[in-house]
């Protein structure tokens, strides 16, 4: 770790004194980066400026000046050269790499002609000043490698729950704008921490893009499924029988609910929700069967489409049942990677419309991989020992509802 030692004499305190606040930070933040600068090219060298030692690997060869834009102003640092092996500092790499991704992509629109004003005043707050577009291929390809390897990696871990969802981005594509789907894939691993472990961008949510998806996640490894939750879309309920028939499907709740309410007339909706709160809250399936039933008898008269809805969808809603009662409601709804996608939505709103398809993958791949980094720091839900041996306790139960699901789909 380089040693900083950061000098002022009393005229420089004096004058950081007088200037205004900002003025003073700016000139000591900027006097302290620089000799962080120093500092990490003496440890790069293992020498000191014109300190002869048998352990120097390079040569000074003067300094570049270079901009940085922050909060409190615009600082000119002195960036060290090196003569035979290029110069490398944390303080211009450790930008987080979802704000790169951001800098890269908006820019990406404005060299190719397609930005608004909006866009380019953003640009411009971000970044100080113009980047060239050499630059921005270079950064571009940093990010599209690191993007890359995360989504192809290896998984090596087995994950008991995993839910899959998708949402949509505004593309430009040979002059016209297109939706394009970024599939997603997001887990529980045996530490009972979340985990992204794969996302891809599509034209459309088909039968074909969902089974590919899921396949490559088996091909990287994905192993280890208790149950698969999302929502009700047809692509992932083939996919999930094609590739992973002897994993039983969880209907995300949620989803389940609000799509049984939109047929029902509005008068009566405050009511059933929380009656179908209740149901989905019931301690054994029987009594969860048992308020249905109480439930189509008393709509089926004033919302017969959304009683047929809450027949034929019951019991794929209810697979996490089977599960012990206290971590059902980890598992029952697909929220999670719903939070994560608002997530997405939001950190896009900025550019509008993305340049291309690998912009989209470049931008929302970092944002993804920054969001994994935060789960794998959080602590983890409360899944200890005894429950996960009551997880495989139930893995008959659950082999068996794959089985009357599989039947069910051929049947269909």
């Amino acid at each position: 770790m380089a040693q900083i030692n950061i000098t002022l004499n009393q005229a420089e305190i004096l004058q950081l004194l007088s200037n205004d606040k900002d003025e003073a930070f700016r000139e000591l933040l900027q006097k302290s980066l620089n000799s962080v600068l120093q500092a990490e090219s003496a440890e790069q060298l293992n020498a000191e400026p014109y300190e002869r030692t048998i352990v120097r690997t390079d040569s000074r060869n003067g300094v570049r000046e270079r901009s940085l834009k922050t909060r409190i102003g615009t600082l000119t640092l002195n960036v060290p050269r090196h003569r035979n092996h290029p110069f490398k500092s944390m303080i211009f790499e450790n930008y987080s790499r979802s704000e790169a991704a951001l800098i890269a992509t908006m820019t990406e629109m404005v060299v190719n002609g397609i930005s608004t004003r909006k866009v380019a005043k953003v640009v411009e707050t971000l970044c100080g000043n113009s980047f060239s577009k050499s630059t921005v291929s270079d950064l571009c390809r940093d990010l599209d490698g690191a993007v890359e390897e995360f989504r192809n990696r290896p998984l090596q871990d087995a994950y008991p729950f995993l839910n899959v969802d998708a949402t949509y981005f505004k593309v430009r594509e040979n002059g016209h704008t297109v939706s394009k789907a970024l599939l997603v894939a997001m887990a529980y691993n045996r530490d009972s921490k979340r985990e992204i472990i794969g996302f891809e961008v599509c034209d459309t949510e088909s039968n074909e893009t969902w089974r590919g998806f899921l396949q490559r996640l088996k091909d990287r490894g994905l192993s280890g499924l208790k149950m698969i939750t999302s929502d009700a879309h047809k692509g992932i309920i083939y996919a999930i029988s094609k590739v992973f028939p002897e994993v039983p499907w969880q209907r995300c709740q949620f989803h389940f609910s609000r799509n049984i309410l939109e047929d029902v007339p509005k008068k009566y909706q405050k009511g059933l929700a929380s009656e179908l709160t209740d149901m989905f809250n019931s301690t054994t399936l029987e009594e969860a069967r048992s308020k249905r039933d109480s439930i189509l008898d008393e709509y089926r008269d004033v919302a017969e489409r959304a009683m047929n809805k809450l027949d034929n969808g019951f019991e794929s809603a209810m697979t996490v049942m089977v599960l012990p009662e206290s971590i059902r409601r980890f598992f029952r709804t697909s929220n999670s990677i719903e939070r994560m996608n608002r997530e997405l939505k939001r950190r896009s709103n900025v550019i509008g419309i993305f340049p291309n398809q690998q912009s989209v993958l470049r931008l929302m791949g970092s944002i993804l991989i920054q969001l994994n980094e935060g789960y794998a720091n959080r602590h983890p839900a409360v899944i200890g020992k005894k429950k996960w041996s009551a997880i495989e306790a139930c893995t008959p139960k659950l082999a068996k509802i794959a089985r009357e699901q599989q039947q069910l789909l051929l049947a269909a």
